[in-house]
Formats: structure tokens, C-alpha cells, sequence
């Protein structure tokens, strides 16, 4: 492993891994939709702007399709239903939880991609790995009701991005970049009405306003594009295992900028939720098809 790989493993970890801490602090006087209707705006003319210099603007014109459906399926959805769970459960939850999104895609290969059925190993781990899920919401789970359905929102992200995945495994043609700025114009216009629906009756405070700018110029747009430069460095099965940093980096931040405790359901449903991935593969294997990283 070379020092500029893991030196860029790590960076993008640490920012990618500071989205749950962001939304955190975010859906404390924005609603779940006007938060990330204000990550969106900050994040999409960065990306279109990236992606035209790199493949120009008729390329992003031509992606409208695909952006339409990754729009909704990897942003409009997944990025409401985690901000919307983090208004109940601890950021570190919602790290945990969507580090599933790999098992769940091994699972719908089982039905969309038979080439790629789980078995033998493979099966144990998305076992091991939903297993994982089971245990971070808890027969208890912190919260009462509204901490399960808080998570449950989360694992539902998980399932959209893992959706995503599959869809855009079939569309990487087209160009990361490009389906990114497509993807992020088309969530932002899918989320307008509700974000203006749900603005907050008073001014929001200045930490949930920087949040949001934060979580979409960093945790986005700046993470979007040093991923999509370690996937041409150093390929998809590389670059994807970042994936594994971004639970660790969210525990972290948690516990020291929010005091969320570190409980040992957290960490046991990480532990098994990340062993599960690895036994299952669900990381080097179908990272050689699609090299998306569910994004926070």
C-alpha cells in the first residue's frame, strides 16, 4: 500500500465520515428535506462545473436519464431518509447503518445479477451482515419508537443506495462525474417542493446553516470528486474500500463533538455489520462493477 493511497484513503474517510456529524447538527433547526435542499445547492454547481471541464456540458445534458433515476434512488431518497433518522437516532447509528448498504446489495444480486448469486461464504456473510442491522436496532432500542423508526429510515437509505448501485453498475459508461452532476441537479429538483413545504417558521441558527453548506461543499462535492480521482488512480476495488473507514470516523466524531456514548451495540453491530461485507465480499468483488460509494 503506497503512502499517497492510504494518505487519500484516509482524507476522504475523515470527510466523508463528518457527513453524519453535519447532518446532526443540521436537522437542528432545518427540516430533514430543507437540509439537504441546502447540501444540494451548494454541491450540484461544483459537480456540474467538474464534470463539464472533464467531459464537457453536452455529456451532462445526455445523462438526464440515468440522472433521473440515480437522482431519486441514490440522493433525492437515501440522503432525506438518513437526515430524517438522525432527528432520533446518534450519528453514529446512522454510519453503522449505512455501512449495510453492501450486504444489501449482495442480497439483491441474488434476484437481479444471477451471475453473482450468494452462496457458501458469500450467503454467511449477508446473513452475518443483516444480523448486524438486527442488532443496532435493538429489541430496546435507544429512543424508544422513534429511535427504531429512526434507524429503520436509515437501513431504508441503505436499501436505496444499494439499489442504486445495482443500476448504476449498468451506466458507469456513461462517466462518474457525469451521473454525479446529473444525479445531484435532478435530487435537488425532486426535493424543491417539499424543502419549501417544510421551511422552519424562525431563522435557523448559524451552526445548522454552516452544517448544511459543510455537509454539501465537503462531505459531497469535494468527496464525490477525490473519490472518483482514487477510482482512476487506483480502480474501483481500491478506491471502494473506503467504505470501511466511514463508520469508524463517525464513532469517533460522535463521541467528541456530540458526546454520544459509545455503546457496545454500536460497536457490535458494526462488527458484525463490516464482517459480514468482507465474507460476503460485497466490497472487492462488486466493486469491480460498480464503483459508487454510498455518500452520507
Amino acid at each position: 500500500m503506497s503512502r499517497r493511497y492510504a494518505f487519500l484513503l484516509l482524507v476522504l474517510g475523515a470527510i466523508w465520515g463528518s457527513s453524519y456529524l453535519f447532518i446532526k447538527v443540521g436537522v437542528r433547526d432545518l427540516s430533514p428535506a430543507a437540509l439537504i435542499e441546502v447540501r444540494l445547492l451548494c454541491a450540484a454547481p461544483i459537480l456540474v462545473v467538474f464534470a463539464a471541464s472533464r467531459q464537457g456540458w453536452r455529456a451532462i445534458a445526455g445523462a438526464w436519464r440515468p440522472g433521473v433515476v440515480l437522482g431519486i434512488l441514490n440522493a433525492a431518497i437515501p440522503f432525506t431518509l438518513i437526515a430524517w433518522g438522525e432527528k432520533y437516532v446518534d450519528s453514529g447509528v446512522a454510519a453503522v447503518g449505512n455501512a449495510s448498504v453492501p450486504t444489501f446489495l449482495a442480497l439483491f444480486a441474488i434476484w437481479f445479477v444471477p451471475a453473482e448469486r450468494s452462496t457458501g461464504v458469500r450467503l454467511a456473510g449477508i446473513l452475518l451482515g443483516l444480523g448486524g442491522v438486527a442488532i443496532l436496532a435493538g429489541v430496546h432500542p435507544a429512543g424508544g419508537w422513534k429511535g427504531a423508526m429512526g434507524t429503520a429510515a436509515i437501513v431504508l437509505g441503505s436499501i436505496s443506495y444499494a439499489a442504486a448501485n445495482l443500476y448504476a453498475g449498468r451506466r458507469m459508461s456513461v462517466g462518474g462525474p457525469v451521473l454525479a452532476a446529473a444525479s445531484m441537479v435532478v435530487a435537488f429538483i425532486v426535493l424543491l417542493p417539499l424543502a419549501l413545504f417544510t421551511l422552519p417558521d424562525h431563522a435557523p441558527g448559524w451552526k445548522s446553516v454552516g452544517s448544511a453548506v459543510m455537509l454539501g461543499v465537503f462531505g459531497t462535492a469535494v468527496a464525490q470528486i477525490l473519490s472518483y480521482r482514487m477510482i482512476r488512480i487506483y480502480g474501483s476495488s481500491r478506491a471502494v474500500l473506503v467504505a470501511y473507514l466511514l463508520p469508524a470516523f463517525a464513532l469517533f466524531y460522535g463521541a467528541v463533538f456530540l458526546s454520544e456514548p459509545l455503546s457496545v451495540q454500536k460497536v457490535a453491530g458494526l462488527v458484525l455489520i463490516l464482517g459480514g461485507v468482507g465474507l460476503g465480499s460485497g466490497v472487492w468483488r462488486t466493486a469491480r462493477r460498480q464503483p459508487l460509494v454510498p455518500a452520507p
